[in-house]
């Protein structure tokens, strides 16, 4: 995923929705469900991602039977309130994942093949090319008008449909791995023209209602996060000065079949969990979706992989909701898990954090 980094001065930092200074809250931590995982340091963890450049921080490891969850920072900038520790948070391109298990049954029930090929705009690319991001066309998000810019929050509460993204970007490229989010929206018409129902509702049907994912939707255009959740930021140019404003609603039907989740760290968890599990996709396509585009790569259909410096592969995803960051990762068992979501402040970049974080947990 493609992340937004500007620097956001300290003064800039205190300052949200109509750029009305306030003070910097103290940071607050807390612990549910420990259940025998002191040992795995978590809450410091966190606590040192949310002082590396967040404003709150939430996550959940799994352990076999052991469960930690944990929050760090304020669920607003201004309050003293906790981040909730059953926070949902805008998963962004972790929705891919759900979206690729989906194509995927159809796939195993027979409706749809990986090499079946797909027109768009006169550019025919196959479905397996869709999933893995080798299809060679553009990503329509750099087409879009973007953070810092003060006309960003112009389109906050606009409803796009899938076709006018698509139509931002024209016909194809080489064979080779490019992350295109536009990749995902034309899965999602591969849904809805192979099941007569859209992408959400088919998530929903096949993945979310069977799982009990009860804290988990595809919002649509509705722009706002059902249930406790901390605000999310974005930095906007205000004169000669960047400040953080509150993007925690929005319309995401601009991020659609890539991005729009709403989850939560338990729930995406127990989703990747019976991914593995084989409770979603027979072991074919399980091998079928860790098979990389490309010699080399870490990306397959709709799923993602690391090393960590111990050995040990994991797979998941992560996602970039704009003003939400979230990784999900698991041992293929599905015994070890971690899910972290964190609200940035946008002042430095959080990912040499965030993998050193997950490697604490996957090679203790």
């Amino acid at each position: 995923m493609r992340r937004i980094l500007v620097a956001v001065t300290a003064a800039a930092a205190m300052v949200v929705g109509p750029a009305t200074a306030v003070a910097a809250a103290t940071p607050a931590s807390g612990h549910a469900g420990l259940d025998g995982l002191e040992g795995l340091e978590g809450l410091d963890g966190l606590d040192g991602l949310v002082a590396a450049g967040a404003v709150g921080a939430v996550a959940e490891i799994r352990d076999g039977d052991r469960v930690w969850r944990g929050v760090s920072g304020v669920a607003a900038i201004g309050s003293t309130r906790p981040v909730p520790v059953a926070s949902r948070f805008r998963a962004g391109s972790l929705t891919k994942t759900f979206v690729a298990t989906v194509v995927l049954q159809l796939v195993d029930e027979g409706r749809l093949r990986l090499d079946d090929s797909v027109a768009v705009g006169g550019h025919r690319v196959t479905v397996r090319r869709l999933l893995d991001h080798t299809s060679g066309i553009p990503d329509y998000r750099p087409t879009l008008v973007l953070p810092p810019a003060p006309e960003f929050l112009d389109q906050r509460w606009r409803t796009w449909t899938p076709e006018e993204l698509i139509a931002r970007v024209a016909g194809g490229g080489p064979a080779e791995f490019a992350y295109s989010n536009t990749n995902y929206l034309v899965l999602g018409q591969v849904i809805e023209a192979v099941t007569g129902r859209s992408y959400a509702d088919e998530v929903e049907r096949r993945i979310i209602r069977p799982l009990r994912l009860t804290r988990t939707r595809m919002p649509g255009t509705d722009p706002r996060i059902r249930g406790p959740h901390p605000h999310g930021y974005v930095p906007i140019q205000r004169g000669d000065r960047l400040r953080l404003v509150d993007f925690t609603e929005w319309n995401p039907s601009v991020m659609g079949a890539g991005g729009e989740l709403i989850s939560t760290t338990r729930d995406l968890n127990r989703f990747f969990a019976a991914l593995f599990g084989g409770r979603l996709l027979p072991r074919r396509l399980l091998r079928e979706m860790r098979t990389p585009g490309v010699a080399d790569g870490r990306y397959g259909l709709g799923l993602a992989w690391r090393d960590t410096p111990c050995g040990t592969r994991v797979y998941g995803n992560d996602g970039d909701a704009i003003a939400y960051q979230s990784w999900s990762f698991s041992t293929l068992d599905g015994l070890r898990q971690v899910t972290l979501a964190l609200t940035p402040d946008f002042s430095a970049d959080l990912d040499d954090a965030v993998d050193a974080y997950l490697d604490r947990f996957f090679c203790r």
